[in-house]
């Protein structure tokens, strides 16, 4: 099978779900923002702050378009990497998509971790009782991106060591299922 690439909104645990599955089928794991934070030599909110957001997701855009040529890994993209023009294209075209969707609550209750906060320009000051209905927001305004990726898998579930594990497992035998189908 081909590059994995996992998509979604923050907090639906591409980065946990992703290195879980990357340990599990073998594969080099791919996290764009972290590739982008060890390249530039500050992290996501530094750069955002420093050269602004159209800055940040040009910087993206060409992470992808190297991760995309990575080979067999999996690669966990940012929230808004789908959004950029082809960049949906590109990934389909590279290997296979899965949109990780969890509850808006589960997500707004991840982002309000506060290392989640400290790292997320996008969240660093929103109150809790407000973050759901920023992350239904964003998601809503995404979700059309999203919805392009080939398969679509329930993330809500990855609270805990045993439940990342089932949840990579259970991620496992769907894109083995899906490479068989479409092998036909």
């Amino acid at each position: 099978m081909r590059t994995v690439f996992l998509v979604g909104f923050m907090g639906c645990g591409k980065t946990t779900l992703g290195t879980e599955l990357a340990r599990q089928l073998q594969r080099p794991f791919i996290d764009l923002d972290e590739m982008i934070e060890r390249e530039q030599g500050r992290t996501v909110r530094q750069l955002v702050e420093q050269r602004g957001e159209a800055a940040f997701r040009a910087l993206e855009q060409e992470a992808l378009r190297r991760a995309a040529t990575a080979g067999r890994a999996i690669v966990a993209c940012g929230g808004g990497t789908p959004c950029a023009a082809g960049a949906m294209e590109l990934m389909n075209s590279a290997g296979v998509t899965v949109w990780l969707d969890a509850t808006v609550e589960r997500m707004a209750e991840r982002l309000c971790l506060p290392e989640q906060k400290a790292k997320r320009p996008l969240v660093a000051h929103v109150a809790t009782d407000a973050m759901p209905a920023l992350v239904a927001r964003g998601l809503a305004e995404r979700e059309p991106f999203y919805r392009r990726a080939a398969l679509r898998f329930d993330s809500t579930h990855l609270e805990s060591a045993e439940q990342i594990e089932a949840s990579a497992r259970s991620l496992a035998a769907l894109l083995e299922a899906y490479r068989l189908d479409t092998a036909k």
